[in-house]
């Protein structure tokens, strides 16, 4: 694995998945009888560090609020196996869990109870020395995100968020943000745009935003340019996790050197291999294992990026 050369800190949340397999998720009033059940390490702040330091191959530390008790250990072990450091706030609230039911299309659903998660406050950011890139999302409370930002930027540090779950935001969080990520739910709400991708992506007063497309891809905006990664073809067996997969690797990258556009398509290859495992930390592919599929589809013109207009 090539060595790194950036820092990534990510703060934000961790959960311990509960995940039961199913025909189909259920809908509204509905009874669905399960198969397969387990528990696997996720949060979307977890499952992003994970896929920095795995996925990404960048030195990677991660803010964190646990519990004292058993839902805590896993969630440590696997941040820890995956070579992210650690500073953990010990709450006095359980560890943040997550019930998912996942169908045999690879479809989820998802609901989260934040426990201690919801801790973190302004001041248990630690030092940014020596860290290039800030990872956030929104699974922690909003006036820390936006403390955070605030202070990474007067530090001279590059502030990715991940607006998921999706939430109204102040302009004032936004204008702290070098990168923005969404998905297309998320971006609508953001924006009140639907079905115009492009239209949508200009509306966003960041100077770089990307917008994760499932099988479709992703697309970004930077320097005036949009730009369309199709999805690596892939056998989907649980998408849980792919989306953190790829925000993680993509700063990663990013953290590391790589121009915008190799860091795209290394994040839409790790997304892609995250979805042919179970579990949403367990899913994370190795740097080894990026390299492969990239090269694997070097010569596959559909992968690489293009110009595009009016996507939607």
């Amino acid at each position: 694995m090539t060595a790194s050369q950036g820092s990534v800190l990510v703060a934000g949340s961790a959960n311990l998945d509960f995940v039961v397999r199913a025909a189909h998720v259920p809908e509204p009033g509905e009874t669905v009888l399960g198969r397969d059940f387990d528990t696997f390490p996720g949060g979307k702040g977890a499952n992003q560090a994970v896929a920095c330091a795995r996925a990404g191959g960048a030195a990677t530390s991660m803010l964190v609020a646990l519990g004292d008790d058993a839902f805590a250990a896993p969630l440590e072990a696997s941040l820890r196996d995956a070579g992210v450091t650690l500073d953990i706030v010990r709450a006095g609230q359980p560890t943040g869990v997550a019930f998912v039911c996942l169908s045999d299309s690879a479809e989820n659903a998802i609901t989260v109870a934040p426990g201690a998660n919801g801790a973190l406050r302004p001041e248990h950011l630690p030092s940014l020395t020596g860290v290039t890139h800030l990872l956030l999302q929104l699974e922690t409370p909003l006036p820390s995100v936006e403390a955070w930002a605030r202070a990474a930027r007067a530090a001279d540090v590059a502030v990715v968020l991940n607006a998921a779950p999706a939430q109204t935001l102040p302009k004032s969080l936004l204008a702290h943000c070098d990168l923005l990520i969404v998905n297309e739910g998320e971006l609508t709400a953001l924006t009140g745009i639907e079905g115009d991708i492009a239209a949508a992506l200009d509306a966003l007063d960041v100077p770089r935003v990307v917008v994760t497309l499932g099988a479709r891809g992703c697309c970004a905006r930077m320097d005036g340019q949009q730009l369309l990664q199709p999805a690596f073809t892939i056998a989907a067996l649980d998408t849980t996790g792919a989306g953190d997969t790829f925000c993680g690797t993509l700063v990663a990258a990013l953290s590391r050197g790589l121009p915008f556009a190799a860091a795209l398509r290394r994040a839409s290859a790790a997304s892609a291999l995250a979805c042919t495992q179970l579990g949403a930390q367990t899913g994370v592919p190795t740097y080894d294992e990026v390299e492969r599929l990239l090269a694997e589809q070097a010569d596959a013109s559909i992968f690489e990026l293009a110009a595009y207009s009016g996507f939607a």
